[in-house]
């Protein structure tokens, strides 16, 4: 029987290979794996495009890469993040027309607001480490043209836990552009969780972790931790 592919990339970050290898031999494989399962290809952007920026800013490449790519769905996931091998293509169930993130954050508790925000009145707050975006909407991605690098930072602050654990303004610079895209682009938007309970899935996903706001050797005892929860030591 004749479709038509729909042409789907999971992207991840990693420069130079700079990130904990511990981490990533623990992660790279279900990424992978879940980038099979779905059909989609596996991309890790390892070049800096955003040389004047915090590190975490070069996910904004995915606006670019996807559009020369021509995919019809953008997936990323940083490269910490774990991925049950259970978990369903979630882009099935999202319109074209929308965006998702595993869940959501108040922005206001982290930005301050400024007319895109305050006229979008959804305080949709982006936890970047999950995004997802179709051709339709891939301006979630988009790096800022109206800002300068100063001017974030200056409309960022940190919460108490985060400040605790060594978070500057900008180490959440791709938060907050992905919030601002899509109160600026009016971008329709759904959380996993939300998609899972419409289509019938009772509590929250059980499918992804991920925990930015600690030290790397307590993320690899965490994430071994979670893979024996998952029953997959």
């Amino acid at each position: 029987m004749w479709e038509k592919p729909i042409k789907k990339t999971l992207f991840t970050l990693n420069i130079d290979n700079a990130y904990d290898k511990r981490i990533t031999d623990i992660t790279y494989p279900f990424l992978k794996a879940y980038a099979h399962k779905i059909g989609a290809n596996f991309h890790i952007i390892t070049e800096r495009k955003f040389p004047d920026y915090p590190i975490t800013y070069e996910k904004c490449q995915v606006y670019e890469l996807g559009q020369q790519m021509n995919n019809d769905w953008n997936i990323f996931f940083d490269c910490d993040a774990l991925i049950h091998p259970d978990f369903m293509d979630i882009t099935n169930y999202l319109k074209k027309d929308m965006c998702a993130h595993n869940g959501v954050d108040l922005a206001n508790v982290r930005w301050k607001y400024d007319r895109f925000f305050l006229r979008d009145d959804r305080n949709i707050g982006s936890p970047s480490w999950c995004c997802i975006a179709s051709d339709w909407t891939i301006e979630l991605f988009k790096p800022a043209d109206d800002m300068t690098l100063e001017e974030i930072e200056q409309r960022i602050f940190p919460i108490l836990n985060e400040t605790k654990g060594g978070i500057t303004p900008l180490r959440l610079i791709e938060d907050y552009v992905f919030s601002r895209n899509i109160a600026k682009y009016g971008l329709k938007f759904k959380t996993i969780d939300e998609k899972l309970k419409e289509v019938g899935y009772e509590g929250s996903s059980p499918f992804l972790w991920h925990n930015y706001n600690m030290p790397t050797d307590q993320k690899y005892v965490l994430l071994k931790q979670v893979l024996r929860n998952w029953g997959l030591e």
